[in-house]
């Protein structure tokens, strides 16, 4: 498959126009005079390069097996295996049949309306248009088509899946109640402060995992790696993960009091995995009677408490590019790379645990 990018000339006599497919080079013309025959010349030379495009085209099914397969090999596990499960569920159904070069928008716009007609949340709907137009973008790579979706979009009545945040209470609890149940008896959490460092600063939970004492540095924090699921280690969900930031008080004290347990330790806070990590967060929510949430709310509740401060600067914190709207996906109803920030972020919750107590 070819694309033209010359025209077709005129050359006292005739109009001409030389493309060239696969190594092959051919010349199109035509006697009419004016534009009329520079069309038809240029229209020549286009059907030649478009003649068997759609016999040799691949089905969706079976270019979105290369596609995957390629996604596999250049991404986490974690990454990959929601989206082949939104590919398998969603797109296969409607449109496996259908060859790549055939796709319109409208083919593209119907799987996303059905998510929608279906309950599925805004973030998915998102992510099932991302997973399309990589799609499309490959398939334009590996030449098998041309087709680039102009006009895909999420249905203006989808919203997001409500998160569940702690409370100005819970957030008393958590920073003045440091006991767990462990095998039936009231014992010391060994990860609280891991609980109220990432309420402090907003770390995803993978981030914690892969927090070193090499990364701190002073008050400055430096967020290098990820700890996914499976146990791998990534530099993190998206190209914003990577950051540094200067924590606040309030977290650079509950550091310190963690250097006294794991200081001579290379893992920061020696959490082993997310899910016994998550398994010891829910025993201390249900011990204390704190409002039951994910470890990764935990981060949606750090950016409802600071949600006042401005937005870039949060960005920043939690590691979000900056046409991602932060607080629409995480501030609910209730992140500073510089002095200013952390003291912002210091002062905001102060005055919530005030406010609370």
């Amino acid at each position: 498959m070819g694309r033209r990018t010359n025209t077709a000339a005129w050359n006292g006599k005739r109009w001409r126009i030389d493309v060239q497919k696969d190594g092959t080079r051919k010349s199109f013309y035509s006697s009419k005079p004016g534009r009329t025959g520079q069309r038809e010349a240029n229209a020549k030379a286009d059907a030649w390069l478009e003649e068997g495009i759609g016999a040799k085209a691949p089905r969706v099914s079976e270019a979105g097996q290369l596609w995957l397969q390629e996604v596999q090999l250049t991404t986490s596990s974690t990454n990959y295996r929601p989206l082949e499960s939104r590919w398998r569920v969603w797109v296969l159904p409607q449109i496996g049949s259908k060859r790549v070069s055939n796709l319109t928008d409208q083919d593209l716009q119907n799987i996303v309306n059905k998510a929608y007609s279906a309950g599925r949340s805004r973030k998915t709907l998102q992510l099932l248009c991302a997973d399309l137009r990589a799609f499309c973008k490959y398939c334009r790579k590996s030449k098998f088509a041309r087709y680039t979706p102009e006009d895909l979009r999420v249905p203006t009545g989808a919203r997001y899946k409500g998160k569940t945040v702690l409370q100005p209470a819970d957030l008393v609890k958590l920073f003045n109640t440091d006991t767990t149940v462990y095998k039936g008896r009231t014992v010391h959490d060994d990860f609280i402060q891991a609980y109220r460092f990432q309420v402090l600063t907003g770390l995803r939970p993978g981030e914690l995992l892969g927090l070193r004492w090499a990364d701190i540095h002073g008050n400055t924090v430096q967020v290098a790696r990820s700890v996914n699921v499976d146990g791998e280690e990534t530099q993190g969900k998206n190209q914003n993960a990577v950051r540094a930031f200067v924590m606040s008080d309030m977290a650079r004290r509950v550091l310190e009091d963690q250097r006294q347990v794991t200081g001579s330790e290379d893992s920061v806070f020696a959490l082993g995995s997310e899910q016994y990590y998550y398994h010891r967060w829910r025993v201390y929510c249900k011990t204390n009677g704190l409002t039951p949430c994910s470890p990764y709310e935990l981060r949606h509740t750090f950016v409802s408490v600071v949600k006042t401060l401005p937005a870039g600067e949060v960005k920043q914190l939690v590691g979000h590019s900056q046409d991602m709207d932060t607080f629409g996906v995480y501030g609910h109803a209730l992140t500073g790379d510089d002095e200013t920030t952390a003291q912002a972020v210091n002062g905001v919750f102060l005055r919530v645990l005030k406010t609370a107590q």
